[in-house]
């Protein structure tokens, strides 16, 4: 096995360098991957240019990257469902103990979780990463490494909808046509969403959902009054959707979110921005409109993979961009211009294939 572990590791906010760390022994319960395909999160842009994101702060050397597939070389003795040459997509929140969240099957609110690319915690934008083998999932032979890549934002999409309780027949707004807004939209038509309605600033943006199935594309312009935006979803879908997924974190759009959904309906807060955010309370409680969080994501890998396998999801058109693992610098470059949909790296010499 080649012993160069050619890694992108962010050193401090704005120095993100290309540098070979030793390949990794896996532990009992854990595998050794030969990374395939990984996705550039708005998440490893972030801290490359802010050093930070909310208290997570990066204070030493961290490997970016936590949106990822690979190849099973090397298995931990006490491994049993994975075998050498089996192609695994990667989970990249471990918990690291059993805690009540554990218990009850919401690992990912674990205080204690281990999670790829954020700090202290190295992710796997590298050649070879090791990982606990319980959150590696095989995948089927249909099924490509960049789907298996995809599978982490896929993920946030399946929580949220899940949160929001989308079903046969639900109408629903999504505010933001990022990657996350947009496969936010593939899983809620995919769990029976009747109309979908999305929103965004950038109409090369709401193209694409248009391709990928939104029923109505609303463009945004800086300074629209939240009432005035809410007044337009309810004209385009003739009344107030069921569901509002809010996926950009902005306050203006919160607000949007608030009012333009029905009463007794429900709004999922997916997009992160500042702590503190003005927004309409007392029209939510007044109309019983709940307001949902999300973080991350738990036990969405089985149905991410069913989804795809089965071709009810296809989220191979939002990958717009290829770059080898030695042009990362190159790449972050062309996330951070907010070009096209997702980046993808590869960091297979030997299999640039998607």
């Amino acid at each position: 096995m080649e012993k160069q572990n050619l890694s992108v590791v962010l050193h401090s906010q704005g120095d993100l360098r290309l540098e070979n760390r030793p390949v990794q022994e896996p532990g009992p319960n854990e595998v050794l991957l030969q990374m395939h395909s990984v996705g550039i999160c708005g998440s490893d842009v972030h801290y490359w240019q802010h050093g930070r994101i909310g208290d997570f702060v990066v204070t030493k050397p961290m490997v970016l990257g936590h949106e990822a597939s690979g190849r099973v070389v090397k298995v931990g003795s006490a491994v049993k469902h994975l075998k050498v040459g089996d192609r695994v997509a990667i989970e990249p929140g471990v918990p690291r103990e059993m805690d009540e969240f554990f218990k009850s099957g919401r690992y990912n609110l674990s205080p204690t979780i281990f999670f790829c690319a954020t700090p202290p915690d190295d992710g796997n934008l590298c050649r070879y990463y090791k990982h606990s083998a319980n959150f590696c999932y095989k995948l089927p032979d249909n099924v490509t490494f960049e789907e298996g890549a995809l599978i982490e934002p896929l993920s946030v999409g399946i929580h949220a909808c899940r949160r929001a309780g989308v079903t046969l027949g639900s109408t629903v707004l999504i505010c933001g046509a990022g990657p996350i807004g947009l496969v936010c939209l593939l899983v809620a038509k995919a769990m029976g969403a009747s109309q979908v309605v999305i929103t965004d600033l950038f109409p090369e943006r709401l193209t694409m959902a248009k391709q990928l199935g939104a029923d109505f594309q609303l463009a945004v312009k800086r300074g629209d009054g939240p009432q005035q935006l809410a007044k337009s979803v309810e004209d385009m879908l003739g009344a107030q959707p069921h569901i509002t997924i809010e996926c950009t974190g902005v306050e203006s759009s919160m607000q949007t979110a608030i009012y333009a959904t029905r009463s007794g309906g429900v709004v999922v807060l997916v997009g992160l921005g500042s702590e503190m955010a003005t927004v309409p309370l007392v029209n939510a409680a007044v109309r019983e409109v709940d307001i949902r969080g999300v973080f991350r994501y738990c036990n969405t890998w089985p149905m991410a993979i069913a989804m795809l396998a089965s071709g009810k999801v296809n989220v191979k058109p939002l990958v717009t961009h290829r770059f080898p693992l030695e042009q990362a610098v190159q790449a972050f470059e062309t996330t951070r211009q907010g070009l096209g949909i997702k980046v993808m790296l590869k960091c297979d010499q030997s299999n640039q294939d998607p």
